[in-house]
């Protein structure tokens, strides 16, 4: 179990980490997976905002927007980790 823990595991994930992230990111574009965290899925509010109001592409709009937003962050923050892997590897 130690060396699980202390040699194997950690190499596994500095392996997998790249490849996983990008799923996850993929999934966040491809698949409502923002309603798993509690928020409802944004294209369909949009669509009901679309449909109560006289507003054509502008709820689209923000939808895609935040969708970016969110993507991009998760993209920021599975960088920082890969980086802190690589400085890691270093010493």
């Amino acid at each position: 179990m130690q060396i699980m823990k202390d040699i194997i595991l950690p190499q596994a994930v500095k392996n997998i980490l790249p490849a996983l992230g990008n799923q996850f990111i993929g999934n966040v574009k491809d698949s409502s997976l923002v309603s798993v965290l509690g928020i409802t899925d944004l294209m369909y509010q949009a669509q009901t905002v679309r449909g109560s109001t006289a507003l054509g592409i502008q709820p689209i709009l923000v939808a895609s927007v935040i969708y970016l937003i969110l993507t991009w962050l998760l993209n920021r923050i599975l960088a920082i980790y890969e980086k802190r892997l690589r400085v890691s590897d270093n010493h």
